[in-house]
């Protein structure tokens, strides 16, 4: 009855259902030029505009030159982004950033993983084969370690920097939601250039920790780990959960943004190897964003799972699936608190009997 033409007519009439068309409409057309507004959003980071604007508000004008963009275009940007809520114009003519803005600039890693985004978009271009499967991704090679073999340095070094700019506001948040107090080593599988364990370091003054990475990407924690002075209670143990085993010798692991890069297979088989390595009464904390189970979310069910199956190895999960590998490797399931930020991350925890 909604579909038809001729109710929708009635409705937008209506002094009952008018107010309902009015919204409904309005979400449908959201959906409509979300493109339009994601792309806005890259322009703004690209040309550094809500930077430029933090500390001081500034014309179309002077901004049109400082970015090298027409003014009647930049007219139409800052307009979008004041549309936006990033931007607001002043009675001077200025425009400065609103909270959201100020937000957006303040938010480590944020503008790296927007500008990082072109690649996504591209894999996006044509929906339907993208999910009939008949696109040949780009994220499929931005990120190839999950495919496992050597890096070149410089793609290593790519890699390295975007998580770890990415990484600080999943650390904060998995903080929040675990208590590490008695742990006594700390176990980071897949932790790269060391940024979650440099903030549990220093969260966490008397834990010692071990980074376990790829040989090409883990060395890059070593002065990370010199600058925030925990140098003398960390240690770096190279190699690919792939196809070597696991350090043993730590109280509880933690497992990153790890899972969701690999398919059921690699994962079942590395909560094994996470397993056998602790002892009993160990804790495996694993942590990154996930579907939301019977309800689902935009930042899980849209957001990470296309990006995750752009990646084409692995696969976004719910609390459930998650559990359910675990369990099947052994462990209990110990805790799932709520999330402070689903968009950022969600935790679990179990722990081995």
């Amino acid at each position: 009855m909604i579909a038809s033409r001729r109710f929708q007519k009635w409705a937008t009439r209506s002094v009952f259902t008018r107010g309902v068309v009015r919204r409904e409409g309005a979400a449908l057309f959201n959906l409509l030029s979300g493109f339009c507004q994601s792309q806005v959003l890259m322009a703004l980071v690209q040309l550094d505009i809500l930077r430029i604007v933090l500390d001081r508000p500034l014309s179309a004008e002077v901004l049109a030159q400082r970015c090298n963009v027409p003014a009647d275009r930049m007219v139409i940007l800052l307009r979008a982004a004041v549309a936006l809520k990033l931007l607001k114009a002043r009675r001077d003519g200025k425009f400065g950033p609103t909270r959201r803005g100020a937000a957006l600039v303040g938010v480590p890693g944020l503008a790296a993983m927007i500008r990082h985004h072109d690649v996504f978009y591209r894999d996006l271009a044509d929906p339907a084969a993208f999910f009939r499967g008949e696109t040949a991704t780009e994220l499929a090679h931005f990120w190839p370690y999950v495919f496992g073999g050597a890096m070149q340095p410089e793609v290593a070094a790519t890699y390295s920097d975007l998580m770890a700019q990415s990484l600080v506001l999943v650390a904060e948040d998995s903080l929040c939601q675990v208590d590490l107090g008695g742990v006594k080593t700390l176990l980071d599988i897949g932790g790269g250039s060391g940024a979650f364990i440099e903030i549990v370091g220093r969260a966490y003054p008397k834990i010692e920790m071990v980074l376990f990475d790829l040989e090409e990407v883990a060395p890059a924690a070593l002065a990370r780990f010199d600058r925030a002075g925990i140098g003398d209670r960390t240690r770096i143990a190279c190699g690919s959960f792939k196809t070597d085993s696991i350090p043993q010798g730590a109280d509880a692991i933690s497992l990153v943004r790890v899972l969701y890069d690999h398919d059921d297979r690699t994962v079942a088989n590395l909560l094994v190897k996470c397993f056998n390595a602790l002892p009993h009464g160990g804790r495996l904390i694993i942590t990154e964003p996930m579907l939301g189970g019977d309800v689902p979310d935009p930042a899980g069910d849209v957001y990470f799972a296309l990006y995750t199956l752009a990646m084409q190895t692995g696969k976004t999960r719910s609390v459930m699936e998650i559990s359910a590998l675990c369990v099947a490797a052994g462990f209990d399931i110990v805790a799932a608190p709520e999330a402070f930020r689903p968009f950022v991350t969600r935790c679990v925890e179990f722990r081995k009997g």
